[in-house]
């Protein structure tokens, strides 16, 4: 049961005209009266045919009228309307039971509270079988207005409890997180200008995009202008930007000029405040030691980013920000995706909006090492090979799992599903991805002989798995990745090992598909050599404690001392 409290009207009598009218398009039927606060000598139009609309509007507005005669400043936004509507799938509710539910959700809002006979006047009225429409006037019968800060939420809380008391579809609780939905004006005018999307939408969906090209506040507004997108910065004196609105191009108002939309109008978290702490992260940049490393790309290098995230997940505020910068990550991959792959990764994106934010402040510079994968991939100019895009998705999948079940740790019902959905997509993306890839290997598979060892490694390694993986239809292209890598110098059943360790198999519809992207990535630096590092290390030490000749010119010493201190030591 949904309960959408509206903003504040200020015609009573318009509103009454809508609800007892004939709909947009017909659809209203039987338009009448269930509850009120005093049904005692109330004109029903729907029942009465001697009762009038205005009759009816002049009985609910009359503290109103009472109250600005006696005051000089008059009230004006004094309309409280709140349709309430149940589920498709739920029963009809008959009158007498809607008036209960709407008894509850005046009382929960503060319009009428339990036991107060000086409270606001309303009624509910009922034109459809699955909803019904609540209006009071916000002027007591005392003259004080009523206290309805936050009577969204207790709203909500009232529904929820009503679900469950009535047999109805339950739907999770709110927690402030959630955009506004768009408004009926909002949806006809895209509806009329041809438009798929509402403007805050549009412009929601805009901003997500261009949010990992920027690493400040003033290079994201000007990205988007840069897009076509109308911005309207706000300065103070010695102009620094303080805030922002964007606007459509196109949605303009009645005197013909651009609409403009705030930051935190179009979504909780693009306020400039979050968009800064978000994009204006001092943490120090970190870069392993490179000496066994292959030179790498955006595209593993952002595997190697969501390695850590598992470990980042510690702490509430650190995983709430690797959760937001994933999504960045999921967004900046959608944008330079292979294009089978970009529409389902654009959804995935567009859906994991809500899972990024709650109720928990991030600490943004925990996951920086994983914002600049985003940002590196969102400005590299060449797209992946198909094993590093293979790879790169299923470690997204992973990614999303350990936030779906960080969400639902916290009891955080929306953003976990959320989560659960944006994984269908990606595990849509990466299936249709990895395709080629096994194809590729399973047509160069090892010999029986060959495979048959590989298999004993993997029994060796992964003995709770192993039934599964060997059974898996991607086994012989997985045995191609081992036999490729044994080849390389690497141990096949050390890499097993490893792989299971990053990734736990027990969630993993395919285990073989989750260790081929895995150990692929993996083995592409080169087998460790215990030997060759050894000496490497004595050559580091025997350098750095031998005495430079006098000869050496002080800048030569600056520079072999400052070689040295980024060298790995014992």
């Amino acid at each position: 049961m949904i309960a959408a409290v509206k903003p504040a009207g200020t015609n009573t009598r318009g509103l009454l005209a809508y609800l007892y009218g004939p709909g947009r398009h017909d659809e209203h039927l039987d338009p009448h009266i269930v509850a009120g606060f005093a049904m005692l000598g109330m004109p029903d139009p729907g029942r009465n045919p001697d009762a009038t609309l205005t009759q009816l509007a002049h009985h609910l507005d009359e503290p109103v009228h009472l109250r600005n005669s006696e005051f000089g400043k008059k009230i004006t936004d004094h309309v409280w309307h709140c349709p309430v509507r149940a589920a498709p799938e739920d029963r009809h509710l008959s009158d007498t039971e809607w008036a209960d539910i709407a008894q509850r959700i005046v009382e929960a809002a503060g319009i009428a509270p339990p036991g107060d006979d000086l409270g606001c006047r309303w009624i509910a009225v009922r034109h459809a079988e699955d909803h019904i429409h609540i209006l009071a006037t916000t002027v007591r019968e005392d003259g004080r207005r009523p206290k309805l800060h936050g009577s969204g939420i207790r709203v909500g809380d009232a529904c929820r409890q009503i679900e469950t008391d009535y047999g109805l579809r339950r739907l999770k609780k709110g927690d402030r997180t959630n955009g506004n939905r768009p408004t009926q004006a909002e949806m006809h005018k895209a509806q009329r200008l041809g438009w798929e999307q509402t403007s805050r939408d549009w412009l929601q969906d805009r901003i997500r995009t261009a949010i990992p090209h920027a690493s400040n506040t003033e290079e994201l507004l000007a990205y988007l202008e840069a897009d076509g997108i109308a911005i309207k910065p706000r300065r103070g004196p010695s102009g620094d930007l303080l805030g922002y609105a964007a606007g459509r191009p196109g949605d303009l108002n009645k005197e013909g000029e651009q609409i403009f939309h705030p930051g935190g109008k179009i979504a909780p978290d693009l306020t400039l405040p979050k968009l800064k702490a978000r994009l204006e992260t001092t943490a120090p940049e970190e870069h392993p030691t490179a000496s066994r490393q292959r030179p790498t790309t955006p595209w593993h290098q952002a595997v190697d980013a969501l390695d850590t995230l598992q470990q980042g997940m510690t702490g509430d505020s650190r995983a709430q920000a690797h959760i937001t910068a994933l999504g960045e990550l999921i967004e900046a991959t959608a944008q330079k995706a292979p294009d089978h792959s970009r529409a389902e990764l654009r959804t995935a994106a567009r859906t994991f909006a809500r899972a990024q934010r709650s109720q928990i402040r991030a600490e943004n510079q925990a996951a920086h090492t994983l914002r600049r994968a985003a940002r590196d991939i969102a400005h590299t100019a060449t797209g992946p090979d198909s094993s590093a895009f293979a790879a790169l998705l299923a470690a997204l999948v992973w990614a999303t799992i350990i936030a779906a079940r960080w969400h639902e740790a916290q009891n955080h019902a929306h953003q976990a599903e959320a989560a659960r959905q944006t994984l269908h997509n990606l595990q849509t993306a990466a299936d249709h991805a990895l395709v080629p890839v096994i194809d590729n290997l399973a047509a160069r598979r090892p010999s029986d002989q060959a495979s048959r060892t590989l298999a004993h490694d993997v029994r060796a390694a992964v003995p709770d798995h192993a039934d599964r993986i060997l059974t898996d239809p991607a086994w012989p292209a997985l045995a191609t990745v081992l036999a490729d890598a044994e080849a390389g110098g690497h141990k096949p059943h050390h890499l097993l090992k490893e792989a299971a360790a990053q990734r736990e198999l027990t969630s993993a519809r395919q285990p073989a598909r989750v260790l081929i992207t895995r150990i692929q990535h993996t083995s592409r630096n080169p087998a460790p050599n215990p030997r060759a590092e050894a000496a490497r290390r004595r050559t580091t030490i025997w350098v750095s404690a031998t005495p430079l000749p006098a000869s050496v010119t002080e800048p030569a010493r600056s520079a072999i001392a400052a070689e040295q201190k980024h060298r790995p030591r014992l």
